[in-house]
């Protein structure tokens, strides 16, 4: 099962410094989690994201898609990066979850949630799925085992 571990700041906690950047000991800690969790074999894939400034919103109003002028929400609401992991249940995600370092501010809160997998899809959209996009389901399907 796979499972996205996201983290946000605590809304009562304080606020990530101004430069953003963690201590070398801080760094060490987050990087020796994501080589252990490596060397398990449950690392899918490990990102940070940079603040919303840098980034865009994007909404829809009646189907039409149109880019959103800020203000965007505030930094403690926003999503400060993720973890993918591929384990054995959702007890096992949220162990390893447990086991994730903080100090940067942007990561307080962890939300744990299941990836949907073809087994959670009717079998009429997977037809579905497969007919419109046959390229890219089966490449899904195939790095999901």
């Amino acid at each position: 099962m796979r499972f996205i571990i996201t983290a946000q700041a605590d809304p009562n906690g304080a606020a990530p410094g101004p430069d953003g950047m963690p201590s070398d000991a801080l760094l060490t800690a987050y990087m020796k989690f994501n080589e252990e969790m490596h060397q398990a074999g449950v690392l899918v894939a490990s990102e940070g994201l940079n603040p919303a400034a840098r980034g865009a919103r994007i909404a829809v109003d009646k189907g039409r898609r149109y880019v959103v002028d800020g203000p965007f929400t505030e930094s403690k609401e926003l999503v400060g990066g993720f973890y993918i992991v591929d384990v054995g249940s959702l007890e096992e995600a949220i162990s390893w979850a447990l086991r994730a370092p903080s100090g940067l501010g942007s990561d307080d809160i962890l939300e744990v949630r299941q990836l949907t997998g073809a087994g959670d899809i009717p079998p009429h959209v997977l037809d579905i799925i497969r007919t419109a996009a046959p390229t890219w389901s089966a490449s899904v399907w195939q790095a999901r085992g």
